[in-house]
């Protein structure tokens, strides 16, 4: 069934699509906008509790997700299982579930929200839903690999709040 849904999308595809999924994706690319968000936040005063909170959710997120969960499920890639799909972006060579993309992308947002930037995540939301459809579009995803994603960043989104109140109730 998960083919048949990534199967689907294929149907959506045209070179503007193609050029703007492309572009999205590379934002999540080693979780870098989402890195350079956490830096643009630490540089202000105003914000650097946030941005220690963002992070901490991403350094969760790398453990959890890339270091655990992916090797835990070694899920084989759906352009490895239908191999008639011709890539238009470099193949990921790690395995699949859960999407890191997506799970880094979901550790950010869920970070700025249950740090309180009220504004911001709502901001960033569509950003990283952007990127974990873009992840499905490009047939490297299963859709329960992006599911798995957001639940994972989810949880290192609370993991490095959790964290950082800790941390700042002992030092006040």
């Amino acid at each position: 069934m998960e083919l048949s849904i990534l199967d689907a999308l294929q149907n959506l595809r045209t070179p503007f699509l193609d050029i703007t999924m492309t572009s999205i994706t590379a934002l999540g690319d080693g979780g870098i906008f989402w890195i350079i968000l956490a830096c643009a936040l630490l540089a202000y005063p105003k914000t650097r509790t946030t941005g220690l909170v963002v992070a901490a959710a991403l350094c969760f997120d790398l453990v959890l997700c890339n270091g655990i969960l992916k090797n835990l499920f070694a899920r084989i890639r759906p352009f490895d299982v239908n191999t008639s799909i011709e890539l238009i972006v470099n193949r990921p060579k790690d395995y699949s579930f859960p999407s890191g993309h997506t799970a880094a992308s979901f550790a950010a947002v869920s970070a700025l929200y249950f740090s309180g930037a009220r504004k911001l995540w709502k901001v960033m939301l569509p950003i990283a839903l952007a990127i974990a459809f873009s992840r499905l579009y490009l047939y490297v995803h299963y859709p329960t690999d992006i599911l798995g994603g957001a639940l994972t960043g989810i949880v290192a989104g609370y993991a490095g709040y959790k964290v950082v109140e800790m941390v700042r109730r002992k030092n006040l």
